[in-house]
């Protein structure tokens, strides 16, 4: 674990270089790029977070705990593995100045320059994020018994889960809304097909200065990185801030009753968002079918395959074997790590999740110059570990907490040993979930683009790579089918899983 989170220390001894240079800071502040890029950030993370979060919570008050909030929840990881890069493009070719969806319209929408695309997209992505979290922290029999309580004394069923189940998930869901604005803030990838580009986000702009060769642009790069953290640890202390007011008025009976029930609107949310989904997978699907499809034309003049048949599959291998190897390591690690260290520890392990993204690809690059192996596959997979390890664990961590000690107990009056409890009960127990987590891991592995390109000098080729890289290259086609790709091997990395762990209940009723 220590040898995958050695890039913490030199990112930030590269983010603290700027502190000491003030020239660097005035060279920024005389930039005419980074307050228009810093307003774009603003504008776009604060609409990712905050729409994520109120929609979140208007499905969660609408079907928790019924049978279609259950059904819900088990489609989650599916939906989470869909690529962020493949639902930027998707959105691209709906909702760009000459997507589909504006060919419709009759009139032009406004250039945005603020990123308001980019927060909307990231709010409908992150949603499923932060529901798939409040589903780990909803499986309590007090939070029924409570909200079972508030219908008996006659408050309606929206009142009802706004005094009891929302000032207790709240706080539960700190470290997620954490991770989606850390995330919001710091995205590269996404920013650069889907977000503005003369300026661009704050994050695109500093990876814009890092790789230039001028060392002077490289340090303005790393001071922008060190104004992302900081900007984080600010809208952290606005978000507690905002959480103190709110949270001494929520909770409080009133005796006013309200009997407003959303449960209507809230199965019509979880609808629109997987039909935003389907859409942008299927535009995708057509335009890598296209023949000839030019602005205003609805629909293409021809289908063919001749795109496909020109597409380049080696980045479809190269994320393949990258994703196998990086899933199944981090799983082991885990796995490991679980086993042999406390828990109060597991901290450590989720601060990749909550710092930006750039100056810790960056740290990993300063590395591997050292030891001369930056351009290898094993430079690639130790990149990937980097972010496969932390999302592993949080999905892992839960079931993990769920074993029951007497079993371990048991085994230890047999004079088995650790190792053997481990293999023989620990792991047989939590087949299901560990199939899962690799799942997991494997999506976020596929998702990777700043370590493929830093930690592979820019020699592997990945389709998140290649789906970025044609973005803003003028062929609409190619990049659907790169995008496809990013889908398909996620997605059919769940499906095998999903079988695998068919198989095992199957045979293995108690498991189910």
């Amino acid at each position: 674990m220590s040898l995958i989170f050695l890039p913490l220390l030199p990112g930030f001894a590269l983010m603290a270089a700027p502190l000491v240079a003030s020239e660097v800071w005035l060279h920024i502040w005389l930039d005419p790029q980074w307050s228009f890029a810093l307003l774009a950030t603003l504008v776009s993370t604060l609409i990712s977070v905050v729409g994520a979060l109120c929609l979140s919570l208007f499905i969660v008050c609408g079907l928790w705990p019924s049978a279609r909030w259950q059904g819900y929840v088990r489609r989650l990881p599916v939906l989470l593995a869909f690529p962020h890069v493949a639902f930027a493009s998707g959105f691209l070719l709906l909702f760009s100045d000459h997507g589909w969806l504006m060919r419709l319209l009759p009139f032009e929408l406004p250039v945005d320059k603020e990123g308001v695309a980019l927060g909307i997209m990231l709010a409908f992505k992150e949603t499923w994020f932060l529901l798939w979290f409040a589903s780990l922290q909803l499986n309590q029999q007090q939070l029924e018994q409570q909200l079972t309580i508030a219908r008996s004394l006659g408050y309606g069923p929206l009142h009802s889960r706004l005094l009891t189940l929302v000032p207790q998930l709240l706080p539960r869901l700190g470290w997620a809304l954490v991770a989606t604005t850390a995330y919001s803030l710091s995205v590269v990838d996404v920013a650069v097909i889907l977000g503005p580009s003369n300026p661009p986000t704050l994050a695109v702009l500093a990876w814009q200065w890092m790789n230039d060769s001028d060392p002077l642009q490289q340090a303005k790069g790393m001071a922008a990185s060190l104004l992302l953290l900081t900007l984080l640890a600010g809208l952290i202390l606005v978000g507690r801030i905002v959480w103190h007011w709110v949270g001494a008025r929520l909770g409080q009976f009133s005796g006013y009753r309200s009997a407003l029930d959303i449960r209507i609107f809230s199965a019509g949310m979880t609808t629109s968002l997987a039909i935003i989904g389907f859409a942008a997978v299927a535009i995708l699907s057509l335009w890598s079918l296209a023949d000839g499809w030019f602005y205003p034309a609805l629909f293409p003049n021809s289908l063919s395959l001749s795109g496909w048949q020109l597409a380049d599959y080696d980045t479809l291998l190269t994320t393949l074997w990258l994703a196998l190897v990086s899933s199944l390591l981090g799983t082991a690690i885990v796995l490991l790590w679980l086993e042999g260290c406390p828990r109060r520890f597991d901290l450590w392990v989720l601060l990749p999740l909550i710092l930006p993204a750039l100056p810790l690809a960056a740290g990993q690059y300063q590395i591997l110059l050292r030891i001369e192996q930056e351009g290898t596959w094993q430079a690639v997979t130790w990149s990937h570990l980097l972010w496969v390890v932390p999302y592993t664990l949080l999905v892992l961590k839960p079931a993990w907490l769920r074993l029951d000690p007497r079993h371990a107990l048991v085994a230890r009056t047999f004079g088995w040993s650790g190792w053997k409890i481990l293999w023989c009960i620990k792991i047989p127990l939590l087949l299901r979930p560990l199939l899962g987590a690799l799942a997991m891991g494997f999506s976020v592995s596929v998702e990777q683009y700043l370590p493929t390109l830093y930690a592979g000098a820019g020699r592997f080729a990945t389709v998140t790579t290649e789906a970025v890289a044609l973005s803003s290259g003028g062929d609409p086609q190619q990049l659907a089918i790169q995008a496809l790709l990013q889908i398909v091997l996620p997605a059919g990395m769940f499906i095998f899983t999903l079988q695998i762990s068919r198989l095992i209940g199957h045979y293995r009723q108690g498991l189910r």
